[in-house]
């Protein structure tokens, strides 16, 4: 008795024969889909995903009598991603950037090792977002970049929050303690700045 793989059916190639159970091999749906398999095998339930930013719902959706299932114009991205500086002509440009707008940047010191920087990066990119784009917040691996650099802001722990303003770093939050807690005192940080 032939057999043909998941894989040959998947790809659209045609059965010889039915696996030994009798059960059906299904294609499976288009990667732009996430899909899952419904109460009847017999059938898939998926729901298209969007494409792009992730963003986060009107604040007065749900006041103005929103379903939800519409898609409105939203005021902005849920979180911005840090832009990463690998060097210190890098830091010198977004620096001298920072002080053409007249607002300073936040700087976040991490370490490829570091279990505290890879946890607090997602809530600083949210952070990034209420503060996009008056202040633009950065990420500089200290693996990835020149010893000289990381000597120039003064980094000895991970994670290090600073903040830069007219090319000198003006404050600075070591992420030592509880994430939320440090958020605070980043936001803290930023709006003595300001």
């Amino acid at each position: 008795m032939a057999t043909t793989s998941a894989y040959a059916v998947a790809a659209g190639g045609e059965a010889a024969a039915a696996p030994s159970r009798g059960t059906l091999l299904r294609p499976r749906p288009p990667a732009s889909r996430l899909a899952f398999p419904s109460r009847t095998p017999a059938r898939w339930a998926s729901i298209s995903l969007p494409p792009g930013l992730h963003h986060a719902a009107p604040a007065g959706a749900a006041a103005e009598g929103s379903t939800g299932m519409e898609m409105e114009k939203e005021e902005g991205p849920a979180w911005v991603e840090l832009e990463p500086i690998g060097s210190e002509e890098q830091l010198d440009r977004a620096l001298a950037a920072a002080q053409q707008r007249g607002a300073p940047i936040v700087l976040l010191w991490t370490a490829s090792w570091c279990r505290k920087c890879i946890y607090l990066k997602p809530k600083l990119e949210k952070l990034a977002a209420e503060y996009y784009p008056r202040i633009l917040f950065y990420c500089v691996d200290v693996n990835a970049v020149p010893q000289k650099l990381v000597s120039r802001a003064g980094v000895t722990k991970m994670p290090s929050i600073q903040t830069w303003s007219d090319s000198q770093k003006q404050g600075e939050v070591i992420g030592g303690h509880e994430s939320w807690l440090v958020i605070d005192d980043v936001r803290k940080m930023i709006e003595q700045e300001e």
